[in-house]
C-alpha cells in the first residue's frame, strides 16, 4: 500500500505541472455558478471566453467577481523542446553541513505518508477563501507552525490533512510544515480552514517557479559594467546560487565550488547547463572566465526541468543562510510567497545580498517574485548596445541593468551562447563580489545604495521601469564610499 500512495502522490504532483496553469482555483462566495463553472474548465466552451471567465450579455468577457485571478502566463517553460518537467519532490529535513571537500550533503528522503486520513466534519472557513494567482501544487499546503511534531500531528488529524514533510526553518524561524490535502479540497479553502487554527502563523500555497532562461559573442560583460578583466576578483567571497544542478566537470567550474547541496534528492538530476552558466558567469576560470574569480561559491540543486516548488526553494535558502554567504543568486520567478518574501527579508536582515532575475516574461507581465520583494537586486538584461532585451519583464521593481543577451558562458556541454535575465542576475552577483573583495566591511544597504547612485542611466531619465536605475557601473561603484 506505501508504494501505491507513493506512486499516486507521484501521478497527483506531475499532474500539477501540466494541468496546473489552465485553471485557477477558487472558492469566492460572490462569484455566479456560471463563473465557478468556466473556473474548471480548461478551454473556452459554451458562455466562457479563452481565459476560463463568464461571458457578459454582449458576448465579451466579464471580470470575475470577488477577484478571482486566473493564472496569470508567468510560469512558463523557457527550455525549447524540453521533455515534460520532472516534479521536484521535497527533501527531509536537512541533517549537516557539506563536507570540507565540497560533496554533496544530500539530506536522507523523508518516509512514504501512511494510513488513512480522515477528514472531520463541519469544518468552518476562519477566512474568505482565497482565489490564489501563479501555478501551485493543487494538494499541498505549506504552513509554519507553532511547536513540534506533536502539534503538527494534532493540527493535521484536526484538518483532514498529512503531513508531508516538516523542518526547522532558520530563516522562518519556526517550524515549516508540508501538508497534503488527500480528499480534493482546494488549496484556498484548506488555507481558510487553517486560519482557525492558532497555532498556524503563516499559510500559503506550494507555489512553482521557473528558471529565466530566454532562446539562445565572446563576454562583452567586462566591457559593458566597467570592470577590468585583469584586475576582477572575488576571491573568498562566499556566493550562493539556486539554481538546476550542475557539471562540476566542466573546466570553467575547477576550484570553483566550495560545497554543494541537493534540496530534491529524490529528483534525478538531467538538467546542468543553467546551473553551470551562472556559476561560470559569477566566478568561472580559464577561457571563460567570470566576473569574480575567486569567489567561492555554494550551489543548491533546487530546479528540474527548469522547475521548482516553493517549499524546495526554502530549503535551498535556508541551506545558503547556514554557509554564512554574502551573496545569493536567485535566477528564477514565480508568484508572491509571503513565506518567500519572509526569508529574503530576514536573509537581508542577516547581512546578506539578494540578487535576483527580474523575469523574461514580457513587457505586460507581472511582477516576478523574488525579484520584486523589498530588499532583492532585481536585475534584467541588455545587450552589447545596451538595448533591452525585448523579453524582459518591465515594473518599478526593477532595480539595475546588466549585459544578459547572447553571451557566451560555461554549460553541461562545455559552453553556449545564453541569453536571460538568469544571466544578467549572474553577472550583478559577480561584480557585487568584486564589491565585497575590495570592502568586505561594506553592508548589504551600502552596496544596493552605491549601484543605485552610479549606474549609467538609460532610457527615460532616473529610475524607469524598463532599466531600473540603469547599467550596473563596477568601478563607479567601487569608489563610492
Amino acid at each position: 500500500m506505501a508504494a501505491k500512495a507513493v506512486i499516486l502522490h507521484a501521478v497527483i504532483l506531475a499532474a500539477a505541472f501540466v494541468a496546473a496553469p489552465a485553471f485557477a482555483q477558487t472558492n469566492d462566495p460572490n462569484l455566479t455558478q456560471k463563473q465557478l463553472d468556466c473556473l474548471s474548465r480548461t478551454t473556452a466552451a459554451g458562455g466562457c471566453d479563452r481565459d476560463g471567465g463568464a461571458k457578459n450579455g454582449a458576448g465579451t468577457p466579464g471580470p470575475a467577481a470577488g477577484g478571482a485571478v486566473i493564472l496569470p502566463a508567468l510560469i512558463v517553460d523557457l527550455f525549447p523542446n524540453s521533455p515534460a518537467p520532472t516534479v521536484p519532490q521535497t527533501p527531509a529535513p536537512p541533517n549537516g553541513t557539506p563536507s570540507s571537500n565540497g560533496s554533496n550533503n544530500t539530506p536522507p528522503p523523508a518516509p512514504a505518508p501512511s494510513g488513512p486520513v480522515t477528514v472531520p466534519q463541519g469544518l468552518n472557513l476562519a477566512e474568505p477563501p482565497r482565489a490564489i494567482a501563479g501555478e501551485f501544487v493543487p494538494d499541498e499546503v505549506l504552513v509554519t507552525v507553532d511547536g513540534g511534531a506533536s502539534v503538527v500531528q494534532q493540527i493535521a488529524n484536526s484538518f483532514g490533512l498529512q503531513v508531508r514533510s516538516q523542518r526547522q526553518s532558520r530563516l522562518l524561524g519556526t517550524t515549516l510544515v508540508r501538508f497534503g490535502i488527500t480528499d480534493g479540497r482546494p488549496v484556498g479553502v484548506v488555507l481558510a480552514q487553517l486560519a482557525a487554527d492558532g497555532r498556524t502563523r503563516r499559510r500559503e500555497p506550494n507555489h512553482i517557479y521557473t528558471l529565466q532562461q530566454a532562446a539562445g559573442i565572446v563576454n562583452y560583460a567586462f566591457d559593458r559594467i566597467a570592470l577590468d578583466a585583469s584586475q576582477a576578483s572575488g576571491e573568498n567571497v562566499r556566493v550562493a546560487v539556486i539554481d538546476t544542478g550542475i557539471d562540476d566537470t566542466n573546466p570553467a567550474l575547477a576550484g570553483v565550488i566550495a560545497g554543494q547541496y541537493d534540496a530534491m534528492p529524490n529528483v534525478p538530476i538531467e538538467k546542468r547547463d543553467h546551473g553551470t552558466s551562472v556559476d561560470g558567469l559569477i566566478a568561472g576560470v580559464g577561457p571563460l572566465e567570470g566576473m569574480a574569480p575567486g569567489a567561492r561559491i555554494y550551489h543548491a540543486r533546487a530546479f528540474e526541468g527548469g522547475k521548482s516548488t516553493m517549499d524546495v526553494i526554502l530549503s535551498a535558502l535556508d541551506w545558503a543562510a547556514e554557509q554564512n554567504v554574502r551573496i545569493i543568486n536567485m535566477s528564477f520567478v514565480g508568484p508572491k510567497n509571503d513565506l518567500l518574501g519572509t526569508a529574503c527579508r530576514n536573509a537581508r536582515a542577516m547581512g546578506m545580498v539578494l540578487v535576483a532575475a527580474a523575469g523574461n516574461n514580457g513587457p505586460k507581465a507581472p511582477y516576478g517574485y523574488p525579484a520584486a520583494f523589498d530588499g532583492v537586486i532585481a536585475v534584467t538584461a541588455t545587450d552589447a548596445k545596451d538595448g533591452l532585451m525585448p523579453q524582459a519583464n518591465r515594473g518599478a521593481y526593477v532595480f539595475i541593468s546588466a549585459p544578459g543577451v547572447e553571451m557566451v558562458a560555461p554549460s553541461g556541454a562545455g559552453s553556449d551562447v545564453v541569453t536571460g535575465t538568469s544571466f544578467a542576475a549572474a553577472i550583478v552577483s559577480g561584480a557585487i563580489a568584486n564589491l565585497l573583495h575590495a570592502a568586505p566591511d561594506r553592508t548589504a544597504d551600502e552596496i544596493e545604495k552605491a549601484l543605485a547612485a552610479t549606474a549609467k542611466d538609460l532610457g527615460p531619465k532616473g529610475r524607469d521601469n524598463d532599466f531600473g536605475y540603469g547599467l550596473i557601473d563596477t568601478k563607479a561603484a567601487e569608489a563610492t564610499k
